[in-house]
C-alpha cells in the first residue's frame, strides 16, 4: 500500500479565527475551490486567545491551527510553523488606542486593557514598555470598554485598527510601527502551526494546499472578498478590502527571509526580557 493511499480520505483539522483575513486566506480550501486527492480539511473557527491557550495545553488539538507568534515557545514541541498563512505587519500593528491624547511616557503609566497575555501585541507591548500594568479583556469589548471608561487605554488587534477613530478614540502608539523604528523588520504577528506528528509528507500535503487557498484567494480577490465579508465585523466592502490587503498578501504566501529573521527576533527579544519562559526554538515545516 503507498503512503497515499495510506492517508486515503484522512481527515485534517484546521482552526483559525473567524475574521475577514483568516476568512479570505482560506476560501480556496473552505469552498472546496482547492482540493487535495486525499484529503478532507474540516474547519473551526475560534478566537485567536482561544487557539494559543488550546495549542499551548498539548499535542493532537487540532492538526493546522493559527496561533500568535508569542504562544509558538510553548507549543514548539509538537507544532512546527509553517511557511505559508502567516500575518505580518510592514511598518504597521496592534495600536495602543485612548479616548484623549497621551504622550509616550504618559501612556507606560496607565492601565491598558490587552486581548490575551499570549497574542504577540501584548508581546510588542510589553517589549514597548517593560512595566506597563494590563489587564485582559476579550479584543472585541477593548473598544467598548475604553470608551466606558473602564480603562484609560487599550491595545487593539483586528479590524479594530481600522475603525478606532470612528469612536473618537487617539492612537497613542503603532507598535508595527514602533518595532520597525526598533528594529528595521516587519512586525510578524500570527502565523500557522502544524503538528509534528503527522509526518513530512502529510506536512508537505498540508501546507502545499494552504499555500495554493491562499494563492487562489489572491488570484480570485473579489470572490474572495465577498466570502470574507461575513467576518468583516463593522468593516464596508471597501474597508474590508484593505484590512485583507494589509495582512494577507504575497508575504502571506512566504516570509521571506526578513519576515523570518523577525519572528526569530521577536521571539529572542522576549525570551531575553523575560516575558516569555520558554527558550524559543523556530523551525518552519520544509
Amino acid at each position: 500500500m503507498s503512503s497515499l493511499t495510506a492517508v486515503s480520505a484522512r481527515e485534517i483539522t484546521i482552526a483559525h479565527s473567524p475574521d475577514s483575513d483568516d476568512a479570505f486566506m482560506f476560501y480556496g480550501l473552505a469552498t472546496n475551490k482547492v482540493q487535495v486527492p486525499g484529503l478532507r480539511f474540516t474547519h473551526t473557527l475560534s478566537d485567536i486567545q482561544s487557539l494559543n491557550q488550546k495549542a499551548k495545553e498539548g499535542d493532537g488539538v487540532y492538526d493546522v491551527t493559527a496561533i500568535s507568534f508569542h504562544a509558538y515557545p510553548y507549543l514548539q514541541k509538537n507544532y512546527v510553523l509553517m511557511s505559508c498563512g502567516g500575518s505580518v505587519g510592514e511598518g504597521y500593528g496592534p495600536m495602543i488606542v485612548a479616548p484623549r491624547s497621551f504622550s509616550e511616557n504618559e501612556i507606560k503609566q496607565k492601565k491598558i486593557a490587552v486581548p490575551g497575555k499570549l497574542t504577540t501585541a501584548y508581546l510588542a507591548l510589553k517589549l514597548f514598555a517593560p512595566e506597563i500594568e494590563t489587564e485582559v479583556v476579550p479584543f472585541d469589548q477593548i473598544i467598548p470598554q475604553v470608551l466606558e471608561g473602564k480603562y484609560e487605554a487599550g491595545l487593539i488587534i483586528h479590524e479594530g485598527q481600522l475603525t478606532y477613530d470612528r469612536s473618537g478614540l487617539y492612537r497613542i502608539v503603532d507598535l508595527g510601527r514602533w518595532w520597525m523604528q526598533t528594529t528595521t523588520l516587519p512586525l510578524p504577528l500570527g502565523g500557522n502551526a502544524i503538528r509534528r506528528s503527522l509526518g513530512p509528507e502529510l506536512i508537505s500535503m498540508v501546507s502545499g494546499a494552504i499555500h495554493d487557498s491562499i494563492q487562489y484567494a489572491l488570484e480570485h480577490r473579489e470572490q474572495a472578498l465577498q466570502y470574507a465579508m461575513q467576518f468583516a465585523r463593522d468593516l464596508d466592502p471597501g474597508m474590508a478590502d484593505r484590512f485583507v490587503g494589509m495582512y494577507v498578501n504575497e508575504r502571506t504566501l512566504d516570509y521571506g527571509p526578513d519576515g523570518k529573521e523577525a519572528i526569530q527576533r521577536l521571539l529572542e527579544m522576549g525570551y531575553r526580557e523575560g516575558i516569555i519562559s520558554v527558550e524559543p526554538q523556530v523551525e518552519f515545516a520544509a
